[in-house]
This record gives C-alpha cells, structure tokens and sequence, in this order.
C-alpha cells in the first residue's frame, strides 16, 4: 500500500495549478496524491496546457493519465492566470489548513505544497507570514526550514528576516532548538543514523577569533560544543566562503547556515530546478516547491515541474520512512 500525500497547488493564479496538472499525467508507485484545490482552476489549467485531466473523489482509483483525486477548496472569485485576486486569499489558507489538520489527524501521510503569493493573501486581510510559519503554529511545533537537491541539504538558523536583526536572533536556546531538529531530521527522516551537520559561522572568517565578531565564541561554539557531549558529530563553525566547496561537502550530510542568503544561494546555483523546501519538526512530512508563483508564466504552458516532481518523490520517501504514520495514513490506495 502507498502513503498517502496532500497535495496543495498554492496560488491559483500562479504555476501551481499546472504544475500539478502536469504531476497528474505521471504514473505514481510510491504514494496516492489528494489535491486540495478549486476542481475549476484545475480544469482551466489542464484546458491551457491541452492536457487531459479527469477530476476523481479522493477514494477512487487512478486509471489512467491525467486523473487527479480532489478534495475541493473553491474560490471566491473567478481566477485569471497571471492576477492574484485578494478575494482568493481565504481560500488559499484554507486549502492549507484542511491539509494540515488532515495531517495531523494521521489522514494522510504528508503534505506536498506548491507555491502562494504573500502579497496577494496579506492584501485579502489575512496576515501571513509564509507557509512554514503556518503548519508550524497548526502543529503547535518548532520548525526549522531545509532547502535540498542531490548536492546539498542546507537548513537555516534564522529565515526571513532583515540582515540588521540577524545577529541578534542567534542565540544559545534558539541555535540549541535548531540542531536538535535538524539532526533528528536527518537520522528520522532521511535515515541517516549518525549524521554530521556542518555548522557556518554568523561572520566572514567564522569571526577570525573575535576579530571579526563575538557570536561564533560567545553563542556558536558553546552550543556545539555542549551537543557534542550529548552525541553530535557537528564540524565548525566554519567560514561560509569555503564550507561548500565540493571536497568539503563530501563529508558533510547537511549544512546548517545563520541566515538565508548565507545558504541558500549556494544551493539554488547548484541545482535550483530539483531544489525542495522541508520543513523539519513537524509530525508529517511538508515538502515544497522551491520557486515561486511565477507570474508572468502562469497560463503560458512553459513552466518547468521538475520541482514539484521532487517534493512528491521526497514526501513520499520521507513518508516511507515513518511507518506506523504511512500504515494510519495509507487509505487503501494501490499502486497506480
């Protein structure tokens, strides 16, 4: 039996809709995918991509190609791809929500999510932050955010902040917290049983010893050097300028950065199209799309799945991982 994914397209005016349109012509043999979305959207992206897709309750068997099972979110307003409507915002977050929850409530076995506009549901009166912040606060769980393809695994100490209240944001609790997700993510979730996570520097030179900053002695070494006792095979920390050179990567399962553009530029360059977005901590595996709406694509039948396709093989593998949720959560769905 297969686990069972939620598959949340994001913004209906955006790629997500096609995306997942062109997910549903794949034959699936490591999981069964519910969408949560508006069954019209979805039939005008499959209309504008020429491609077949036949709308199936979430219990039914997948046939053939093009066959999507849905679980249906509908819009207040009608979509037109390429123009976010603030009216859609409601529905967007619920889409989210009703995801999550059936999460939570073991009814499925991890969540697939395509990308939202921030913009777009903060102007239809909803205050958002990002889609990580949200199943976080759903699951009443710290979260640490983890981007991935096949070269790197970068997590991230601090994520969306200005550069200006980084270095305060690092801290003995919050650094402490962060490693012992991310570590219990890599030995849980992608079973490695004795990970070594590589951990950056706040400053240029890893503070060349207090020349160039105090965090690394004051907050950084400390907490690795207190995790090292409880069992962490942690390097650093280490200069970002050279942490991600090849040679050095090799020995390394999962880089932790102190802030987002510290990492994650490295890891779009080497490989931004199979790129993932994870979220560590939750109880069920969410794993995103790492681009975004993508605008000025939507409705022209150009946008590249690749990301897509590699969150649902990722969930899925991570679902398989945890057992007793893939057996609460299977459904009864059969290899399709």
């Amino acid at each position: 039996m297969l686990p069972r994914l939620a598959l949340v397209p994001g913004e209906p005016a955006g790629i997500g809709p096609e995306l997942c349109v062109h997910l549903a012509q794949q034959s699936r043999e490591d999981c069964g995918l519910v969408a949560f979305a508006d069954p019209e959207v979805m039939r005008a992206a499959a209309a504008g991509l020429g491609l077949p897709l036949r709308l199936l309750d979430e219990h039914e068997d997948v046939r053939s190609p093009g066959d999507l099972r849905l679980r249906a979110v509908p819009n207040a307003a009608p979509t037109h791809f390429g123009r976010p409507d603030p009216r859609n915002a409601a529905a967007v977050i619920a889409a989210l929500e009703q995801a999550s929850d059936a999460c939570l409530r073991s009814e499925f076995a991890g969540v697939v999510t395509g990308p939202v506009h921030k913009a777009a549901i903060n102007a239809g009166g909803i205050a958002y932050t990002g889609t990580t912040e949200l199943l976080a606060a759903r699951a009443r769980r710290d979260v640490v955010m983890m981007l991935a393809n096949d070269i790197v695994r970068v997590a991230l100490a601090t994520t969306h902040l200005p550069l200006r209240q980084v270095a305060d944001a690092i801290t003995v609790n919050g650094l402490t917290t962060v490693l012992r997700i991310t570590h219990a993510a890599m030995r849980d979730d992608f079973g490695i049983p004795d990970p070594v996570i590589a951990v950056l520097g706040l400053n240029p030179h890893a503070g060349e010893a207090g020349h160039l900053g105090h965090e690394e002695i004051e907050v950084i070494e400390p907490v690795m050097a207190a995790l090292r006792d409880e069992g962490m095979r942690l390097v650093g920390p280490l200069p970002a300028d050279t942490a991600f050179l090849p040679q050095k990567l090799a020995g390394f399962d999962a880089v932790l950065a102190m802030y987002h553009d510290q990492g994650l530029p490295v890891l779009k360059y080497s490989g931004f199209e199979q790129a993932v977005n994870l979220t560590l901590g939750l109880p069920y595996p969410r794993v995103a799309v790492d681009h975004g709406t993508a605008l000025e694509l939507a409705g022209k039948g150009v946008a590249d799945p690749s990301s897509l396709f590699a969150a649902v093989r990722t969930c899925a593998r991570i679902a398989r991982q945890k057992p007793a949720r893939h057996a609460r959560a299977q459904g009864g769905f059969s290899p399709s």
